[in-house]
């Protein structure tokens, strides 16, 4: 069974309290549970690992253990994707595709969040789908 992971980065733990007009008032375990139920309804059989980290250095140590046994990564790296050269580097040595997610509309809020580093070493970037975002990029993975 092919296995995708998925990266969430700072922030995402306080999903449902933070700043709940842009990003809705689901938790990031309710996001994980709608994602898991979307794709079992889809007959898309794969194994979803999900990772959630404030810590820049433990996304990195992440990301550099998707290189093997992962069929591609998703990765939501919250701030860190408007900031961080060193999880856009690490994001480079992989191999396997790469889908960046944001729940929030990223070209419509502050004019720094439209500026992604990360981005730039992505397969694919997924921005203001909301919660459906996770489960369009893993359906990407399979069309």
């Amino acid at each position: 069974m092919d296995k995708i992971l998925i990266i969430n980065g700072p922030n995402l733990n306080l999903l449902g309290k933070r700043e709940v007009k842009i990003y809705g008032s689901l938790t990031l375990k309710n996001i994980i549970a709608d994602t898991e139920k979307k794709i079992k309804k889809q007959g898309i059989k794969v194994k979803l690992e999900w990772f959630q980290s404030n810590l820049e250095g433990e996304i990195i140590t992440k990301i550099q253990q998707a290189q093997s046994g992962y069929k591609s990564l998703i990765i939501n790296p919250g701030g860190y994707s408007h900031t961080s050269v060193a999880i856009h580097d690490a994001l480079k040595i992989l191999t396997i595709p790469i889908v960046e997610v944001h729940l929030s509309q990223l070209y419509a809020r502050e004019e720094f969040r439209s500026t992604l580093l990360t981005g730039k070493a992505a397969t694919a970037i997924m921005t203001g789908l909301g919660k459906d975002s996770y489960a369009l990029a893993i359906i990407s993975q399979f069309i």
